[in-house]
């Protein structure tokens, strides 16, 4: 039995500057900000989901447990300043053991108006780790240990996470430097290519380049787990080949199901499987959408899941559902104006929504995937290892 986690109303340590007001970050709003809707359950099958959330570890593979402001139009005021209000009463509820935490590191928009910047990335990653320090509840994990220390404690376990590889632009000894910072899993591209390979906004995908199989090569020696979910499929079929240690797929869907850039497709998902991979599922808004669900839900959402799970196997499937506290959708558009890809969509019509229904944040995720996972007549054994044994069986391969 997993101790209880513990939390004392701590907020953070962190404060603002620049006149921002404290008020669009309370905390109330954070985990009901809408009504998104529980999973139905009988009382017997709700028994069995509390029972297997609190007896196994439940591992998010992809999240931003962040609060953002309540207007968007905030986001790009808070941003500059490096600083992540962290969702503690959220992550207390969440049932969630261990996330892999990707902060905002692509959006510290400290000093540059893109992104991806070395010196804001570190800032931003400082920031956080000085958040951390101060507060008893969270812990950062840097090995297996850790993970057992932090469940065994009622802490939360936090995997620091890049997104992609572009801050160490072409010095491959800077990901030592991360390292030494506590990332312990880092994507190699994000939609734009980088001087590694191709991100899956690219017309032409060249596949990894010689940096970029160096770096896999680094990342293998020094046990910072490997994310091809924004690559393009070129580089992402060279990367799971070169890596001498499985690879993850943090956080997408299938293409087959939803013909956009940002799912992936039949031969990547095979091939992240068959060597000993871990395909996470995808929930921010309007991306694992369906042609029976192009109304974003965790319909459509479990119905990537049934797909890969059917494709490669349950060894091989977990969650990554890249959610957030805060108007996500709004968070989007907001990011499109600014970066001027407001018309980069491609793919089918979909139906936009609000927010996503029943994963709406992490606080509520877990416990709606294993109500649905439940009331979908899996069994036991399936349920934890998509929860969470199936990360540590990649983990025990590739941390130290």
């Amino acid at each position: 039995m997993k101790k209880a986690k513990r939390y004392d109303g701590y907020q953070s340590f962190q404060f603002l500057r620049e006149g921002i007001d404290y008020e669009p970050f309370e905390l109330a709003p954070e985990l009901r900000r809408v009504p998104s809707t529980a999973v139905p359950t009988t009382p017997e099958q709700e028994a069995r989901v509390q029972r297997l959330l609190d007896e196994n570890l439940v591992i998010s593979l992809h999240d931003h447990p962040t609060r953002v402001p309540r207007d968007p139009a905030e986001i790009f005021r808070y941003r500059r300043q490096g600083r992540d209000f962290t969702g503690y009463l959220g992550l207390a509820e969440s049932k969630m053991d261990v996330v892999f935490d990707n902060m905002n590191d692509g959006t510290a928009l400290i000093t540059s108006k893109a992104g991806w910047k070395w010196d804001d990335i570190l800032y931003d990653l400082g920031m956080r780790l000085c958040d951390f320090a101060h507060q008893d509840f969270a812990m950062v994990v840097h090995n297996l240990a850790d993970i057992h220390t932090a469940v065994g404690t009622g802490r939360i376990g936090v995997v620091l996470t890049l997104e992609a590889a572009t801050p160490i632009e072409n010095e491959i000894d800077r990901l030592d430097i991360l390292y030494g910072f506590g990332i312990r899993c880092m994507g190699l591209v994000y939609s734009e290519a980088n001087a590694l390979g191709a991100g899956l906004r690219e017309a032409r995908d060249g596949g990894l380049t010689a940096l970029g199989r160096q770096a896999v090569r680094r990342m293998n020696q020094l046990g910072i787990a490997i994310d091809v979910a924004h690559t393009g499929d070129r580089t992402a079929l060279d990367a799971i080949e070169i890596s001498e240690k499985p690879i993850f797929i943090t956080h997408a869907g299938a293409r087959a199901l939803w013909n956009t850039p940002r799912m992936k497709p039949d031969e990547v998902i095979k091939a992240c499987a068959e060597r000993g991979g871990v395909f996470g599922i995808e929930a921010a808004p309007h991306t694992t959408l369906t042609a029976r669900h192009p109304s974003h839900s965790i319909d459509s959402v479990m119905e990537h899941f049934e797909y890969v799970a059917n494709l490669v196997g349950l060894d091989h499937v977990a969650f990554g559902p890249d959610t957030l506290f805060g108007d996500h959708v709004a968070l989007h558009h907001a990011f499109a104006r600014h970066l001027s890809i407001e018309s980069a969509h491609e793919g089918p019509t979909f139906q936009e929504v609000p927010y996503v229904d029943g994963l709406e944040n992490p606080a509520e995720n877990f416990h709606n995937i294993t109500r649905w996972l439940v009331t979908h007549g899996y069994r036991d054994e399936e349920i934890i290892q998509v929860l969470g044994s199936n990360i540590v069986r990649v983990l025990e391969q590739v941390w130290y």
